[in-house]
């Protein structure tokens, strides 16, 4: 597996009038299924996001669902079991990630799963915390390097 997209890919994507949209649909399209993925844990992320949205950026679940379909038409869902899910907060503590930074770590531990050579996120910094997958962040501004 070539890619795995972060969630914060997937919502720059959705929206059109997203600054980071044309970087973001332009790696969506690129990958077919058996060279790009996410994390089945990103499907829940998106639809929070897309429906949580304050004002004219929300949209309804229906619509979310549309999106979601278009993800899993087009990338490869990778979801963790019992005992990775166990391992990825192992290795968490082992880290020191608190709160919200296990989100990241799950969805780390699941393109290491898939053997993803390049994570593409906007939220590089936070990647960058987790030890297992550093090395295989990638900002899409910055895919060339």
């Amino acid at each position: 597996m070539k890619a795995f997209l972060d969630t914060s890919v997937l919502v720059a994507t959705f929206y059109a009038d997203h600054e980071h949209h044309l970087l973001s649909i332009d790696l969506f399209l690129r990958f077919g299924k058996k060279e790009a993925c996410c994390g089945a844990h990103s499907l829940a992320e998106v639809y929070a996001t897309l429906t949580g949205m304050p004002g004219k950026r929300r949209v309804s679940g229906n619509e979310a669902l549309l999106f979601l379909g278009d993800i899993r038409e087009r990338l490869t869902l990778v979801a963790l079991d019992d005992q990775e899910y166990f391992q990825m907060a192992e290795a968490s503590a082992a880290a020191s990630l608190i709160s919200g930074a296990i989100y990241d770590a799950i969805l780390g531990h699941c393109a290491l799963k898939a053997n993803a050579e390049i994570i593409y996120t906007w939220n590089t910094k936070d990647f960058m915390r987790i030890p297992a997958v550093a090395g295989r962040v990638r900002s899409p501004d910055r895919e060339g390097q």
